[in-house]
């Protein structure tokens, strides 16, 4: 029986290596070192050149003369507004007398009227399809009185709306007898404010109220005077276009034309009506 070998391996014996040990105070010395030696050359170059700090900052400098302070945007603001009143300042009322436009104007223009003018559908050159009138429409109830139309029974401000005339006459006044002349500017006002918001690329014209051919107990051409210039303030503040259909009507004496009045209607002739366009088309915006 074959004897067991017992083979004895010799270990061999592991070489020590030195160990690696992190000194702090090694590392602070060459960090102070470096330190220090930067900050000599730094200051040795801004020593010998004078323009040093000049070329250094630069950069900084014209970033804070860039700056845009935070009230830029009431400045923007401001402009705005501005802008805004020079478009009325430009606006010259009442309009004065301009060149002749084309026979065709009317077919883009709408009316907005009470009684004052009831019989612009037989008389004048508007189509009747352009017409937005009631009876009893007037100044002090422009602003909420629902009419009659295609668009079927609305406020004058949403028929308007949707109508989108490209030229657009109003005249209301009906009620001067009836109302105060400062409840009347306040409701016109409000309609033709909302009219030329919703659309304003339509060109709005208020039509001054025409004179009476005689005074009497109610109603005088003074109180009509009167009315006349605070729809004038009205339009110069709302930006929208006047003209002057009373002077249009009105003899030397200050009261309507016996010609311009029918005393069959006792109200405006035909021949007041086909004045009152031939006024409208030679005065245009």
């Amino acid at each position: 029986m074959e004897q067991k070998r017992t083979i004895q391996r010799k270990q061999s014996k592991k070489k020590k290596r030195p160990k690696v040990r992190f000194n702090f105070w090694v590392m602070f010395i060459i960090f102070a070192l470096s330190f220090i030696g930067c900050f000599v050359l730094y200051m040795l170059a801004a020593n010998f050149n004078d323009d040093f700090f000049k070329d250094e900052f630069e950069d900084a400098v014209i970033e804070i003369e860039h700056y845009v302070p935070e009230s830029t945007t009431e400045s923007v603001a401001a402009t705005t507004e501005s802008e805004q009143t020079a478009i009325q300042d430009s606006i010259t009322n009442p309009v004065p007398q301009s060149a002749l436009v084309n026979p065709d104007y009317f077919d883009n223009a709408s009316l907005i009227s009470d009684s004052t003018l009831k019989y612009a559908s037989d008389y004048s050159k508007f189509s009747e399809a352009n017409i937005f009138y009631s009876s009893e429409l007037n100044a002090s109830n422009c602003s909420t009185l629902k009419i009659n139309s295609s668009f079927g029974n609305d406020s004058l401000y949403d028929i308007i709306k949707n109508k989108k005339p490209v030229i657009l006459y109003i005249m209301l006044g009906s009620d001067i007898e009836t109302s105060t002349v400062d409840d009347m500017i306040a409701s016109y006002k409000t309609l033709v404010n909302n009219i030329h918001s919703a659309l304003p690329d339509t060109k709005v014209y208020v039509m001054q109220l025409p004179p009476v051919i005689y005074d009497t107990e109610t109603l005088t051409n003074e109180m009509i005077n009167n009315y006349n210039d605070r729809l004038l303030e009205m339009c110069n503040e709302t930006g929208v276009y006047c003209i002057d259909t009373n002077t249009a009507l009105k003899a030397e004496n200050g009261v309507l034309k016996e010609e311009y009045y029918s005393y069959d209607t006792l109200s405006i002739s035909a021949s007041g009506y086909s004045k009152i366009c031939e006024y409208i088309v030679n005065h245009v915006a």
